[in-house]
């Protein structure tokens, strides 16, 4: 399932740089930050710089060719040391030194972001990349002005609740997205019920507003708790209303209980080569 990637939601992880800000108590025990500063890199924060990843072009490449290859279609995350909807930041090299305007080509986060909408989605027909962020309101400022009424078949636009009080304000702002959306519920902090009616002036209720869920708790030394019920009320609600689901982990020690063992994936609409 996830040949390239050890998140089992996924086949690739994809990163255009690397680096983010905290927005809320599901960024506490980060695992980028942890791994970034383990490497040196001092990227974290809205007064730091983000670190550009070369290579991912040709990597992206690769997988659309082993995708075309296999006449499938596979996911790539998008991405897990970064939140491709974060506002333009400045960029350095694996070393640290700064790119400039005057020098360099590329020199911060909104061009690499531009450059992966215009050029590599339309390009990559046997990938679906699915985009995490912790920002959905920034989604429409900063995608192509034609995917707000023509999004692309291959692009899933998601966002990461660990509350309630998160769900409900960023599933709402998610759902002002043109296009297939899903929810990445990890690390759950409490119990979320998605059944409850949204705040938007539409009869609809959270659950409503999307095509996948993925669930999960919190691994590492400092882990928090996570109640299996949580999950299970997450679980039912999805089979009511027919939305995949998809169990990630407890704690990524303990095993999962075998009701909960479900990993469901939302319905392909990228159609490929026969």
């Amino acid at each position: 399932m996830a040949e390239n990637s050890k998140i089992e939601w996924t086949h690739h992880t994809a990163n255009l740089w690397w680096g983010c800000t905290k927005v809320h108590p599901g960024c506490d025990n980060c695992y980028a930050l942890t791994f970034a500063k383990r490497v040196g890199n001092d990227i974290w924060g809205n007064d730091k710089p983000r670190r550009m990843i070369k290579d991912v072009w040709s990597k992206i490449g690769k997988f659309q060719k082993e995708a075309e290859k296999q006449n499938e279609v596979h996911r790539v995350f998008v991405g897990s040391m970064m939140d491709i909807f974060e506002k333009p930041m400045p960029l350095v090299d694996h070393k640290g030194n700064p790119y400039s305007e005057e020098e360099n080509e590329i020199w911060n986060t909104g061009q690499l972001r531009d450059k992966f909408f215009n050029e590599i989605v339309p390009n990559s027909p046997n990938l679906m990349f699915l985009l995490l962020t912790k920002r959905p309101s920034n989604i429409n400022k900063y995608i192509p002005e034609s995917w707000k009424q023509n999004p692309p078949k291959n692009v899933m636009f998601g966002t990461s609740p660990v509350s309630q009080e998160t769900a409900n304000k960023l599933i709402v702002q998610l759902s002002k997205v043109n296009g297939q959306r899903f929810l990445s519920i990890e690390p759950q902090l409490e119990k979320i019920d998605l059944m409850t009616k949204a705040n938007d002036g539409i009869d609809r209720v959270l659950l409503d507003m999307v095509d996948w869920v993925i669930n999960g708790g919190e691994s590492g030394p400092r882990k928090r708790a996570f109640d299996t019920d949580w999950g299970r009320l997450l679980r039912d609600d999805c089979k009511k209303k027919g939305v995949p689901f998809f169990f990630k982990q407890i704690d990524k020690k303990l095993e999962i209980p075998q009701d909960l063992l479900i990993r469901e994936f939302p319905v392909n609409r990228i159609e490929t080569k026969k």
